[in-house]
């Protein structure tokens, strides 16, 4: 399965990545994470050039990684300082090292050959605005990224996997909206309900009681960035024509996926809230519920990877109106794949 690798993905959050070396595996490339003594992150290959050891099973030495293994030592920006029983380090003694932005409390790296630009990442700012609360985890998949992308640009699954959390007859049965902006490379789609149950998810994190009107939002940033912006209000209440919605409650729910390898994901995600905002225990309810509904995709998204593994070559799947937003996110990759560099898993 090939991948767009002239692109931004997201590797780590920002407080995962520290003092101790990470092992992550970004687009079948193993890396290895860490931060200097000054505070910047850093990306490097996760394999000395001498016997391929993994550096992220080694150690810190200031600002450099002394292999595990042989001692050789390489600096943050991937050089060989060190070769045990020599002073003359060959000259090909390097590992790569790759580019990294800290952003919205994300770690970006790119893998591509091309030159990379910052301002091209997509924001996600509620992640690190004191105006919202976040709970956030990241779930490993056994299954190819693109399934993950098909679960997330659909959510009439909610009705039928998600039941007694986020999932409510309504989402299924309302019609959706999809746009796309070709020239930005974003999906759209967008799903208002006007007068729905209110799932457990919200019903006890703000204390509606009754019906609500629940807007869905979604925007879809090709490859990696996926936002969700949610409305729940009482039944009837709507955004004012002017001034701050302030009568409604919103969640910004983030995910990045990343692909691993080609049959692995990374599946960071995030919900970040204007409401309660100092209240612990809704902060724990919607991590454990969140989590619950995170690993309701991780099991179904891992049962059809080994179904899709196990099926004839060429099986025709069908689609209907409710996957328009997944297949306008499927050709903005596949455009992505066709026009820059192209890898697989190694």
């Amino acid at each position: 399965m090939p991948f767009a690798r002239n692109q931004w993905y997201v590797a780590a959050y920002s407080n995962e990545v520290g003092r101790e070396l990470l092992a992550r595996t970004v687009l079948g490339e193993p890396l290895v994470l860490y931060r200097t003594e000054a505070g910047t992150a850093v990306a490097l290959a996760d394999r000395c050039v001498h016997r391929r050891f993994p550096l992220s099973q080694s150690r810190l030495d200031g600002d450099t990684i002394v292999c595990g293994y042989h001692g050789f030592t390489y600096d943050a920006a991937g050089s060989c300082v060190f070769v045990p029983g020599q002073q003359r380090i060959p000259r090909t003694a390097r590992v790569a090292a790759y580019p990294v932005v800290e952003q919205d409390t994300l770690i970006w790296v790119w893998i591509g050959e091309d030159d990379p630009d910052p301002a091209a990442i997509p924001r996600a700012p509620w992640l690190a605005d004191p105006g919202y609360t976040v709970v956030r985890g990241m779930a490993p998949l056994n299954a190819r990224y693109s399934l993950l992308v098909d679960n997330l640009m659909d959510l009439s699954h909610e009705t039928y996997l998600h039941g007694g959390y986020i999932g409510t007859p309504e989402v299924a049965n309302t019609p959706i909206t999809t746009t796309v902006d070709d020239d930005a490379g974003i999906v759209y789609v967008s799903r208002h309900m006007d007068d729905a149950e209110c799932p457990p998810f919200y019903a006890r994190s703000t204390g509606i009681e009754g019906r609500i009107t629940r807007w869905q939002d979604i925007e879809y940033h090709p490859p990696c960035l996926y936002l969700l912006h949610s409305r729940i209000a009482p039944q009837g209440v709507y955004p004012p024509a002017e001034g701050p919605d302030s009568a409604a409650f919103h969640a910004e729910i983030v995910y990045a996926i990343t692909p691993s390898t080609e049959h692995t994901t990374y599946d960071f995600w995030a919900v970040a809230r204007d409401f309660a905002l100092d209240d612990e225990s809704v902060s724990e309810y919607l991590y454990q519920s969140n989590h619950t509904v995170v690993m309701q995709d991780v099991t179904a998204l891992n049962t059809l990877e080994q179904v899709i593994a196990a099926e004839p070559e060429r099986y025709q799947e069908l689609s209907i109106n409710i996957d328009t937003g997944g297949l306008a996110a499927r050709r903005l990759i596949a455009r992505m794949i066709g026009s820059g560099s192209v890898g697989a898993a190694r």
